[in-house]
């Protein structure tokens, strides 16, 4: 699906630097054109040709011509009591999708989404359980990060966006739309564009390890894997592409991933099921497993959802939990759950997803 509008003009939002600097040349216009663009649309935010004002007028007209910066119909925007924002975005095919801001007291974190549903249908998630639909554009993604910086900056009467870190954690399995995903984690990182951190751009994966592999050679981002289970048979329960990727073969990829950087670590996600992967056996299990992976483990409470089978663990389990993470030597937090009251929590962001559940059944049992 395209995420232009229904002629044939280019959407610039799909394009990064060297994309760019190809459409420049096609069009007879010098590199530095495409650096130009990028900081008026991306670091400024202006979707009006007419407006970029040290672009020529005759290239202004060419490229109202043959381009535009088109972006998804904001349908809603949701403030909840801690003062998380959730947008609902429509796109051009009538699916929509949801990104969750996050403020604060020292950063601001966007929580993006990567594809409409999801196909990996995790087994606490209602994300996943709404079905599966298709790819998500790399203009459908960043959009998401240049609606947000507007509506913020709106908001504040100033150009301080307050978005510091950018999460792909909404909707959907990041790593199984790489084509789309990298250029749009590229322009985030763009000096020209959005300017972010490598540090402060965080990809999520269930554990797809080509993906992996990958992302690595890609783009230097820091990585976060739901991990959810220490052991494979309650994995192949949760989480069920462990089937095809089972804990041996993702652990060993984990370690590779940051292999020539020995101050980075991977951050393992940990849903915390009350009875069900919280008990001194789980938390022993998952010392043992993580032993030869430079990793933080970050404990998620559960954020139930309509007819869901689990429930929150206690926080003084949570809390023993964490403390023996941390007595064993690792990094262990614990997420504060936050815009629950908009749904806008982890794993409650749902869209409206016109679901391909077949497409999503042969994936899961595809041979790796």
């Amino acid at each position: 699906m395209s995420s232009t509008s229904p002629n044939t003009k280019i959407n610039l939002l799909n394009l990064d630097k060297t994309a760019l600097e190809n459409l420049m040349l096609r069009m007879g216009e010098k590199n530095f054109r495409a650096t130009q663009l990028l900081k008026w649309i991306h670091f400024y935010g202006v979707s009006d040709f007419s407006l970029m004002s040290n672009l020529s007028k005759a290239f202004r007209q060419q490229l109202a011509e043959c381009a535009e910066i088109h972006l998804p119909t904001i349908l809603y925007a949701k403030k909840a009591s801690d003062d998380t924002y959730k947008w609902l975005l429509k796109l051009d095919d009538g699916n929509c999708i949801e990104t969750v801001f996050i403020p604060e007291k020292t950063r601001g974190t966007l929580c993006i989404s990567s594809q409409v549903g999801c196909v990996l249908n995790c087994d606490f998630c209602s994300t996943g359980k709404q079905g599966f639909n298709r790819n998500l554009t790399t203009a459908e993604i960043i959009s998401q990060l240049f609606i947000a910086i507007r509506h913020l900056s709106q908001q504040n009467g100033t150009h301080d966006h307050q978005v510091t870190n950018v999460v792909m954690m909404g909707m959907g399995e990041p790593l199984l739309n790489l084509d789309n995903v990298i250029p749009a984690l590229k322009l985030m990182l763009d000096d020209h564009a959005y300017g972010l951190s490598k540090y402060r751009v965080t990809v999520s994966t269930a554990g797809i390890i080509p993906g992996m592999q990958t992302l690595r050679e890609s783009v230097d981002v820091a990585l976060a894997v739901s991990l959810h289970a220490p052991n494979d048979a309650l994995r192949d329960e949760l989480v069920p592409i462990n089937k095809k990727y089972p804990l041996d073969l993702l652990m060993k990829a984990c370690s590779a991933y940051f292999a020539k950087d020995k101050k980075r670590y991977v951050t393992m996600e940990y849903v915390m099921l009350a009875g069900v992967n919280d008990t001194l056996p789980h938390a022993k299990a998952l010392i043992a497993l993580l032993n030869d992976v430079r990793a933080k483990i970050n404990l998620i409470p559960f954020n139930p959802f309509p007819n869901s089978p689990y429930k929150r663990s206690d926080m003084n389990v949570i809390l023993d939990f964490r403390d023996r993470l941390v007595a064993a030597g690792y990094n262990a937090t614990i997420r504060k759950t936050r815009g629950d009251d908009i749904d806008a929590a982890c794993g409650q962001l749902v869209g409206q997803v016109k679901d391909r559940t077949r497409r999503r059944e042969r994936y899961l049992h595809e041979e790796p």
